[in-house]
């Protein structure tokens, strides 16, 4: 499934059904009257959040959406039916945008929100409605009132509870692989993520989700590289874990270059609590790996030291984020469930 996480869709809600003018006249029956009906009230576009869905690939194939028209009323006081509404189902976390892709509409956090973006008209008003003693035979009728047209754009912002930043090739796609089920694609090459990966992640008898997205370059909020607008899937975390590739020339250098594109993407992400670990120690001698930290420390704060490959310090790695997670967004892991072997 090609993950997409912005669609551009076009509704209109149902327009009202006119009401009836219409006159009683039965055989035997001494007096008559009018008895026309109202007419139905258009269908509703509405969205809502349901579970067992992460991409908008649905909206690539559909942009338009219609909700059906109300009838027109009819004779013998018979109001007519009501347009069926029309739902769009979205991914849990998304946020609905105006047309210009600034004005928030709604934000769809949790799984059941629904927000109706276009109401339908109302029905008209048959001539019953107008009889009165002075006018007892009215020969007037309301047209039903039309629907609302209008274009929206939806926006997708996944739900973890931490995300991985970094320079492509910091070995985020390697951490996550081993430390979940996931399996993103991994490559001596940078830019091997092209597109936002979750993995749960288990540590100490907790669960909690993981964000991996496409690596940050200099000038990504000016578009360089795949930019920043992945940047928004990390938004929603309560810790960010930075990954600092030890082998690289200058990683005080990679580490300033994340931290100015975060902030330089602005909102909360530059202050959002961060987590450091300097990555591939694998790789390096035990003065190497000194030095490195000891120049990170200076201006990162506390480094924690890690290898995704051969999973040294891994556990070190996800206790602090995992500290950082508030309890009510941890998933408690069941004694029976941790020693439950795995089954297809």
């Amino acid at each position: 499934m090609k993950f997409l996480d912005l669609a551009k869709v076009y509704i209109r809600s149902g327009s009202g059904g006119g009401g009836a003018m219409s006159f009683r006249r039965e055989k035997y029956i001494e007096y008559g009257g009018p008895d026309g009906g109202d007419g139905g009230r258009g269908g509703d576009v509405i969205v809502e959040a349901v579970s067992g869905l992460n991409t908008l690939i649905d909206f690539r194939y559909q942009q338009h959406f219609r909700a059906g028209n109300g009838q027109h009323g009819m004779g013998k006081q018979r109001t007519g039916a009501g347009g069926d509404d029309v739902v769009l189902s979205v991914p849990v976390g998304t946020e609905i945008l105006d047309e210009d892709e600034e004005t928030l509409i709604a934000d769809l956090a949790t799984e059941g929100d629904r927000v109706v973006l276009a109401e339908g008209g109302n029905g008209g008003w048959g001539n019953l409605r107008f009889k009165s003693s002075t006018n007892q035979a009215p020969r007037r009728a309301n047209p039903g009132q039309p629907g609302v047209e209008r274009t929206i754009w939806l926006r997708l912002k996944l739900i973890a509870d931490a995300g991985l930043l970094g320079l492509p090739n910091a070995g985020k796609s390697t951490f996550l692989a081993a430390t979940s089920n996931a399996r993103p694609k991994i490559a001596d090459y940078p830019f091997t993520t092209l597109h936002p990966n979750l993995g749960v992640v288990g540590v100490d008898g907790a669960e909690f989700v993981m964000a991996d997205i496409p690596g940050l370059i200099e000038g990504a909020h000016e578009g360089r590289g795949i930019g920043d607008r992945f940047l928004g899937h990390v938004e929603r975390c309560a810790v960010l874990l930075h990954l600092v590739d030890g082998t690289a020339e200058d990683p005080v250098a990679d580490w300033r270059t994340i931290m100015g594109e975060l902030e330089a993407y602005g909102g909360p992400l530059a202050n959002k609590t961060r987590v450091t670990a300097l990555n591939k120690i694998d790789a390096l001698d035990d003065e190497e790996r000194a030095e490195a930290k000891a120049a990170l420390e200076a201006v990162a704060g506390p480094v924690l030291m890690m290898s995704g490959v051969s999973r040294e310090g891994l556990t070190d790695v996800l206790r602090a984020v995992r500290a950082a997670i508030g309890e009510d967004r941890l998933r408690q892991v069941k004694d029976d469930e941790a020693n439950r072997p795995w089954r297809p």
